[in-house]
């Protein structure tokens, strides 16, 4: 293991933007109006990233705020907000605003990308949710500015509706309607790279028409969204799609994005998730909170410090095995991601996104 440093001073990160974001002429409304009920003044107090810890999970709160309260004063004039909601995997969605930080946030994620050989040029099909969900977002800036990005008109909550209902044969129908879509495109339209999810790469694989487009059209399939076991994953890219590039993330609406890095000898899992280590802090806890070791299993705690949203100590409904940094003082990775059963007093039904 290498001792070059990975990032900037994460501790010098947190203790600044914690005085910005709790600053009277700088902060949001959101957490000016939390400031006083803390018992202690992240202005002065907080040193460091252990003490995001001292901060509640405020994620819940995100489901009712009127979103222009979480937009910070300090915001530069004339920056656009957009708000982006969360899939309602697990009731109401949350809400999230953005100015520019996804952007940046997809420019790195793109340059992870071309590392693992994703085309550079050419169009994208984005096969995901578009309409409030930040991925469709995204997926547009990766295929910018070398090409265009393609959608389909796909509503997640709607198919978890319908998955939770027991309604499978109308899921199902669903499900053939947006691959009709994608069939549609492909078809026309001179796409490199699919943007998608595990249970319609699924779905793909077990319709001959589309597989026979997908695996001779598309250079490379980026997947997001669900899980994908191992033996799922191993089948898909060994069985079905040999000479296709398979690259996976690992993300959602409040914590933004962490690809997989570029596989190593030295990796014992196929698919290992790295975040964004200037912002983003993601440990892998057990049920008294404490970070459980290398090779072991525990729940996903996010810790997002960025200009724009301040989301600290939030208990994800995933849980993965925690893995070695590829360089010393670099972010944990993450192998195996695997939703929990049941979240905030909700049955998690993760559908096809």
């Amino acid at each position: 293991m290498t001792t070059t440093p990975a990032r900037p001073d994460f501790d010098a990160h947190v203790r600044a933007l914690a005085a910005w974001h709790f600053d009277d002429r700088t902060g949001s409304p959101f957490w000016l109006a939390r400031r006083d009920c803390l018992g202690f003044d992240p202005r002065t107090d907080i040193t460091g990233a252990a003490d995001l810890l001292r901060f509640p999970d405020v994620s819940r709160d995100l489901r009712t705020t009127p979103a222009a309260d979480l937009i910070p004063r300090g915001a530069a004039p004339g920056q656009v907000f957009h708000v982006y909601e969360s899939g309602g995997t697990t009731g109401a969605p949350k809400r999230i605003v953005d100015g520019a930080y996804r952007t940046r946030l997809g420019a790195w994620t793109r340059a992870r990308l071309t590392a693992h050989g994703v085309p550079e040029t050419g169009d994208w099909l984005h096969l995901g949710p578009t309409g409030p969900h930040v991925v469709a977002f995204d997926t547009s800036r990766y295929a910018e500015p070398a090409g265009l990005c393609h959608t389909v008109d796909l509503d997640p909550r709607w198919v978890k509706r319908l998955l939770g209902a027991g309604r499978q044969q109308e899921a199902d129908a669903y499900i053939d309607h947006l691959l009709d879509q994608a069939g549609e495109i492909l078809l026309t339209q001179p796409v490199r790279v699919l943007n998608t999810t595990p249970p319609l790469i699924e779905a793909i694989c077990a319709r001959p028409d589309l597989y026979e487009l997908v695996s001779t059209r598309v250079e490379a399939i980026v997947w997001a969204g669900t899980s994908f076991s191992p033996e799922s994953l191993r089948v898909v890219q060994e069985d079905f799609f040999p000479d296709v590039r398979l690259v996976g993330i690992y993300g959602n609406s409040l914590m933004g994005v962490a690809p997989q890095r570029v596989p190593t000898p030295e990796d014992a899992y196929a698919c290992v998730f790295e975040p964004f280590a200037e912002t983003t802090r993601l440990d892998l806890v057990d049920e008294q909170g404490r970070q459980v070791a290398y090779g072991e299993r525990g729940r996903v705690r996010l810790h997002l410090v960025s200009e724009e949203m301040f989301l600290p100590n939030v208990l994800e409904r995933d849980t993965a095995v925690r893995v070695r940094p590829l360089v010393e003082g670099g972010p944990d990775g993450l192998a195996e991601v695997a939703s929990v059963a049941t979240f905030e007093d909700a049955d998690v039904v993760e559908g096809v996104y």
